[in-house]
């Protein structure tokens, strides 16, 4: 038996996705509320350097049906074409498809604003992506982000059992997105700290299941508040928990670094 000389050579050269503020927004049944243009999502394509906790909101499944339709790699493709080839492919025949953030974020590199628009593709995909791939902008927020890890969201558990999605809150969980994608792109702290804090108070009020459900066996809600009151600005990495993002110049105990993926492999 071969000795495995690289994490890639068993978790596979497939990429992780970490999401930021603006998630839900791609979701059709959220975006065909939103009262203006369109809403905002952040997704940042990571370096596979370790192996992410399952079910923690970094894309893992949809990973997963990436490793079994390419053989583990991704293919030398326009990013595009492969979106949508594995969104057919991961959601075939779903009553709750994931949504194509999940795909772009492991397949395009660098830093990514997807604007949607119910009125474009029926929400499913992006009207426009921005993509940011400076390499000062990136090592500034692999510098700032921290990444804790909480724990999985359980089995059985959904966040869409209670549903509060008022207009006026899906369409400040889009400008959430865009906010966090320019505070980015200036390298502003506070800013990104406070649209993380947005995007969750937005969760929070919408689908209120994303961090109180009877199944979850961890406060995340108060654990949250611990951290935005220390820190500049948290979020969780997906509904149910996994791990909580922490925006912060200095060091959060227990939390480790990103490496974001800026090239074709």
């Amino acid at each position: 038996m071969n000795a495995a000389r690289s994490v890639t050579d068993v978790i596979s050269s497939i990429p992780y996705r970490l999401a930021l503020a603006g998630g839900w927004i791609d979701q059709p049944f959220v975006s065909r509320l939103n009262p203006e243009a369109g809403g905002s999502m952040v997704v940042v394509g990571l370096q596979p350097v370790c192996r992410f906790m399952e079910r923690s909101g970094l894309a893992t499944g949809t990973r997963e049906c990436a490793i079994k339709l390419w053989g583990g790699k991704l293919p030398p493709r326009e990013p595009a074409q492969l979106v949508r080839e594995l969104y057919a492919a991961e959601n075939a025949g779903r009553a709750e498809p994931s949504g194509s953030q999940d795909m772009i974020g492991l397949i395009y590199p660098g830093i990514n604003r997807l604007d949607y628009d119910f009125n474009c593709e029926g929400g499913i995909f992006p009207r426009h992506i921005e993509t940011l791939c400076d390499q000062r902008v990136i090592r500034w927020l692999e510098s700032v982000i921290h990444v804790l890890p909480v724990a999985p969201r359980p089995a059985g558990y959904s966040p869409l059992g209670e549903k509060n999605l008022a207009a006026e809150w899906v369409a400040r969980l889009g400008r959430s997105g865009q906010a966090c994608f320019a505070a980015i792109r200036e390298m502003n702290l506070l800013a990104l700290g406070a649209s993380l804090n947005e995007c969750m108070l937005c969760w929070e009020t919408l689908l209120p299941q994303t961090v109180r459900h009877p199944a979850l066996t961890v406060d995340l809600a108060r654990l949250l508040r611990v951290y935005q009151s220390q820190f500049p600005g948290a979020m969780y990495s997906g509904c149910g928990g996994g791990y909580l993002i922490v925006a912060s110049e200095t060091p959060v105990p227990g939390a480790f670094k990103i490496q974001v993926r800026t090239g074709a492999k």
